[in-house]
């Protein structure tokens, strides 16, 4: 079964795909592999390098009011997210916070760096493989994270922030659906449509964290199906198949991803996202390219990706592609040069 059907006057789905934003289907034969892959957390933004930084630097004097005049609730999410990846943030927050215990900003910044530096102390080992000194720094760290984050969400109650991040400790602390889901709410409550709790939503609902592939779907696809067209939640769908596949045995995976009734919801995702004119290239949109290039690479569907790859110009993100190997760029590397020739 083809992936795209054709529609009136004969034209291909994917013909009309390379003809929208990103520059698709203008790159030359000559230049089918584009740039060199690279796994660079700004993608050439130099704000956001700033930012981060000011963060290694631990220049609070100038992250600050950087920070402070973010009055987008999505973008501080993302730039607290960013300066969380960020080593050695945990020293400097806690020096801040000495000196001024009650400033938001500190708080969310050292909330936010709390859990990722547990999820370093845990590491991403099977739990039988996590040793029980790794537990206890993972339980700690998450502990001082929900502590800061609820301080945060009562002082600024209009900031979705904390909330984003309250989701993820949720999970790794195991506080159960009924939090996890008050969370979600109380997320997009703040900022409707925001793609990054609906990701970490997706993940509370994921088999391997104690939900199922019938609930992670179907919440996939009906926050797509409420989103205007032209959202990034249509990139749900997409991750959805691609854990969904993670889960199964060798064979099983590749034709559970190149089934007709798959390929169908991989195809009306990216038609309402990615490959819409409606869609809005903001912060993060790297992430949702190469989410959907991959799952077209995996389900054989090379033309497809190649529009994808090309528009991302080497730009890579960890995820999903640390699915695949320990090095992303590399996976990056060998599915985008396998589509080149589409």
């Amino acid at each position: 079964m083809p992936l795209f059907r054709r529609r009136s006057g004969g034209e291909g789905a994917q013909d009309r795909a390379g003809r929208r934003g990103f520059g698709f289907g203008r790159r030359g034969a000559e230049a089918a592999r584009g740039a060199e892959p690279r796994l660079d957390p700004t993608f050439g933004d130099e704000s956001l390098r700033r930012v981060l930084g000011q963060a290694a630097a631990g220049d609070w004097a100038a992250l600050r009011p950087a920070l402070a005049a973010v009055e987008d609730g999505a973008e501080l999410t993302y730039l607290a997210g960013a300066v969380a990846e960020v080593p050695g943030v945990e020293e400097w927050t806690g020096r801040v916070l000495a000196d001024t215990p009650d400033d938001p900003v500190a708080l969310l910044l050292s909330g936010a760096r709390q859990i990722t530096w547990a999820w370093e102390a845990r590491t991403g080992a099977r739990a039988k493989h996590v040793g029980e000194e790794q537990w206890k720094l993972f339980h700690q760290r998450l502990e001082t994270a929900e502590e800061q984050l609820l301080t945060v969400a009562e002082r600024e109650p209009s900031w979705p922030a904390p909330w984003y991040f309250l989701q993820i400790s949720a999970r790794g602390a195991s506080l159960g659906p009924e939090i996890a889901t008050c969370r979600f709410e109380a997320a997009v409550r703040r900022a409707p449509g925001h793609p990054g709790a609906h990701r970490q939503r997706l993940q509370q609902l994921c088999a391997k964290w104690g939900g199922s592939h019938e609930e992670m779907h179907d919440f996939a696809r009906s926050a797509m199906l409420a989103a205007p067209e032209g959202s990034h939640l249509g990139e749900l769908v997409a991750l959805a198949h691609l854990e969904h596949w993670l889960d199964l045995p060798d064979g099983e995976d590749h034709a559970y991803l190149t089934s007709p009734t798959v390929l169908a919801e991989l195809q009306e995702a990216a038609f309402r996202s990615v490959l819409h004119p409606d869609f809005t290239p903001v912060r993060g949109w790297q992430g949702t390219f190469n989410t959907f290039a991959m799952a077209f690479s995996l389900a054989d569907q090379r033309k497809t990706a190649r529009l994808l790859f090309d528009a991302l110009d080497g730009a890579v993100t960890e995820s999903p592609w640390h699915y695949l190997s320990g090095d992303p760029v590399k996976s990056f590397r060998v599915h985008r040069d396998r589509c080149a020739g589409y």
